[in-house]
């Protein structure tokens, strides 16, 4: 039969997302209701009985307090906390002493915990910098940094083997022989911030190194800001150990501990410049759509994120020119359901709607192919095969689906794209990928161009036909909404998805994904030092 779609080149970018106005929105509405009614919310279901254990950096002590507190006469659950330098809690997590959470002061402990096994999801929490304090009224006039060592002052600084202030320290004056110096003319070295805060709040030392958060609390204490020092910004972070038995209740009551309505509150109030968190939820669910093409390599990891997170991914396969007519729909009429994260099917359709994301990235790609019967019965070898009289091909409609637009642009670009079009041999065009290759299983068709790994998962029944062209590759992106009010959430959806990288080769994708590349989740303000959680 004719195909009666216009050529690809023809249809305009609006044509692309034009679809019957009734009878979409029927469509998103069923959709939306069917993914609330299936995904209903589920109550915490963590041990709420168990105490959290924490290993916390010192300085962060007085706003962590407040945080636990408040979360176990809310919930219960009672939240034993010890407190030392950064590095001294990373050591007694390497010597197998147990927490179900490591808090420190700064990203690079968790770094080196996340190096040696020790810690899997982490969070940020806020930022702080080292500041010089002496007592107010006191009599040394102190400008910077080098008037601790030129002068005759006693004066207390981190020590950077135990203390994320002193290393912070040591880094911003790593320029020059500054932090010798400072050493070699200290007074004493601490292994955490709250001593020597409190050493010069009692007149023990002149001055001292602190973080600004802690000077806060000590309304004896004068600050003096060096721009060097402030070169040494630290953002502390959360993670969720290794060795935890209680995983699910760890990581509720780090959401707790990082939401934007409950603990990060605390940590402004305290000094910290806190990052922009999540909204509190206590069994948040967020929408995820994926391009249909992603199916088989995401949705064991979105069960097993579920389970560990005790949380609800209301998660939507389709064809991605649906799943984007259907975000505008949504995003035009301000409905309900706009999805809190995308993994499109190709670029193509993340590019589509990169107005309403955050800056993506790319997890994966899949050849474009041609599908056969086993035994390629009608001798299939390239493109122009399909235009041979008497042959039945499938292809994805390019309205609906990634695989129908990035087959008419092969098409088009070898020139056979209207010639296909005005033979009779087009019998199917799919609304998504994963319809293609049951057509040639069934014996309906006897070609389809598809995506590798759709065929793949049949390779018993089909031969796969490879295309050579640089047009014949899918490569798939996720991004996060602008509009979600869980994007950190969601930047650990993507965490556990590109964590399941074993799903993708063994499904059949080539992984594209850079180590510690991640979606962006903000644009950075005076409130949020960085893009993304590492």
């Amino acid at each position: 039969m004719k195909s009666t779609l216009l050529p690809f080149r023809r249809l305009s970018l609006l044509s692309l997302f034009v679809v019957s106005g009734v009878a979409l929105s029927i469509l998103f509405a069923s959709l939306s209701w069917l993914a609330r009614e299936t995904g209903s919310s589920r109550v915490f279901d963590g041990d709420q009985s168990e105490p959290i254990t924490v290993f916390a950096a010192a300085g962060m002590r007085y706003p962590i307090d407040q945080i636990a507190d408040a979360y176990t006469a809310e919930y219960g659950t009672p939240i034993q906390i010890q407190y030392g330098g950064s590095n001294t809690m990373l050591s007694q997590l390497e010597v197998g002493q147990g927490a179900d959470l490591y808090i420190a002061a700064d990203e690079q402990y968790v770094d080196l915990a996340r190096n040696k096994g020790l810690v899997n999801e982490r969070m940020a929490i806020a930022s702080q910098i080292p500041v010089i304090v002496t007592r107010r009224g006191g009599p040394h006039d102190i400008s910077d940094v080098s008037d601790l060592y030129q002068r005759t002052l006693r004066y207390a600084i981190g020590d950077p083997h135990a203390a994320a202030i002193g290393k912070k320290t040591k880094e911003a004056l790593s320029q020059g022989d500054a932090w010798a110096k400072l050493v070699e003319g200290a007074t004493v070295l601490k292994p955490t911030v709250n001593e020597i805060a409190t050493a010069v709040s009692l007149g023990s030392v002149d001055a001292g190194i602190v973080w600004d958060s802690t000077a806060a609390h000590y309304p004896e204490l004068a600050i003096i800001r060096d721009p060097r020092l402030s070169r040494g910004v630290s953002d502390a972070e959360l993670a969720i150990t290794s060795t935890t038995k209680n995983a699910t209740g760890a990581l509720h009551f780090a959401r707790y501990l990082t939401s934007a309505d409950r603990g990060l509150p605390a940590f402004q109030q305290h000094g910290f410049t806190p990052i922009q968190g999540d909204d509190w939820e206590e069994t948040p669910q967020i929408t995820f759509f994926a391009g249909a093409v992603n199916r088989r390599a995401v949705e064991p990891a979105i069960e097993a994120f579920e389970k560990r997170e005790g949380v609800k991914v209301n998660t939507i396969y389709n064809g991605c020119g649906i799943l984007t007519a259907q975000m505008r729909s949504l995003h035009n009429n301000q409905g309900d359901g706009f999805p809190d994260s995308f993994m499109a099917c190709d670029v193509y359709y993340m590019d589509a709607v990169q107005d309403l994301f955050m800056s993506p990235v790319n997890i994966s790609d899949t050849d474009i192919v041609l599908v056969v019967p086993k035994g390629n019965p009608k001798n299939i070898a390239t493109l122009k095969d399909l235009i041979r009289p008497g042959i039945r091909v499938a292809i994805g409609q390019p309205r609906q689906c990634t695989i129908g637009t990035l087959t008419r642009r092969l098409l088009e670009d070898q020139n056979l794209e209207e010639r296909l079009l005005q033979s009779d041999n087009i019998v199917t065009e799919t609304t998504s990928s994963a319809l293609l290759v049951p057509n040639i299983v069934t014996g309906s068709a006897d070609v389809a161009v598809a995506y590798r790994v759709d065929a793949q998962s049949v390779a018993d029944q089909v031969d796969i036909v490879p295309i050579d062209s640089p047009l014949a590759k899918a490569i798939q992106p996720f991004g996060i909404s602008k509009q979600s009010r869980s994007k950190r959430l969601n930047a650990r959806l993507f965490d556990a998805i590109s964590a399941a990288k074993g799903n993708f080769v063994d499904q059949g994708f080539t992984w594209r994904l850079v180590d510690g590349e991640r979606p962006a989740i903000s644009a950075p303000t005076k409130t949020e030092p960085k893009d993304s959680e590492p």
